[in-house]
């Protein structure tokens, strides 16, 4: 089985927008619901619904994979499937690392998602000799002693990073210097790292604030709207019975 430090997506060489690539996985997740229903078309209406998109940036998107679609038919799904499957590299086996194995580290070697979408939890690593052979989703914790060693044998090019803050660089700068060229952080701090690797953060702090703010501006809004309809309320009141001058009664003549 291939491994991920010998093959790499072709997304960029291709010319893909960066954009377009933090879309693909929405799409797959929407077509991979619609598989397991058995579902053998769909329209790229329905799609860009249950992805969250407008249908004319989906249409874009997949014009990028030479994806087209067949008017009147639709997409067709198992070979959508394949294709974002394969331009994420997803169709290939991809080894990562966990380092960090406290509470969320632990929550993220049993999360059984991994496996069904090209990942395998190839090692656990963390810094507590306490920790090292303890049993975490199956796998035996190893000291981040070894880390170069157990990135090399399992060929690792995708690193997790749990740990607290004030070490996430060191670690980082450890799975760089290893070979690992991709990390995915979960520690609250930015790290800094050379061209050719990418990192993507998970704040997860930072996601409930900007839904905090739009909980405050939604309450503003509905605030707004209440006090709106109580001015026209009592406006209503205020000229009930009054003509059109708003003083003298409006009588219908004899």
């Amino acid at each position: 089985m291939a491994t991920g430090r010998t093959h790499r997506p072709a997304t960029r060489s291709r010319g893909i927008p960066e954009a377009t690539v933090a879309r693909l996985p929405l799409y797959l997740r929407a077509l991979t619901a619609l598989s397991e229903r058995s579902v053998p078309t769909v329209s790229s209406e329905e799609l860009a619904a249950a992805a969250g998109v407008n249908s004319a940036k989906l249409r874009k998107d997949f014009s990028y994979l030479g994806s087209y679609g067949t008017r009147g038919v639709g997409y067709d799904v198992e070979y959508l499937v394949y294709q974002i499957s394969r331009e994420l590299g997803l169709t290939q086996d991809w080894p990562v690392v966990i380092v960090g194995i406290g509470n969320l580290g632990a929550a993220l070697a049993n999360y059984g998602g991994f496996a069904s979408r090209g990942f395998r939890v190839a090692a656990l690593i963390d810094a507590d000799p306490e920790m090292a052979g303890k049993q975490v989703a199956g796998i035996a914790v190893q000291h981040s002693d070894g880390l170069e060693k157990i990135i090399d044998e399992n060929g690792v090019s995708i690193g997790v990073i749990t740990t607290p803050p004030g070490v996430a660089q060191a670690v980082c700068d450890r799975l760089v210097a290893a070979g690992v060229s991709s990390i995915l952080n979960f520690a609250p701090t930015v790290l800094s790292v050379p061209d050719g690797v990418d990192v993507r953060k998970v704040d997860l702090s930072i996601e409930l604030q900007i839904l905090a703010f739009h909980e405050q501006r939604k309450a503003g809004e509905e605030a707004e709207a209440q006090a709106g309809a109580a001015a026209v309320a009592q406006a209503a009141q205020e000229n009930n019975g009054k003509g059109p001058d708003g003083d003298v009664p409006a009588v219908m003549p004899a």
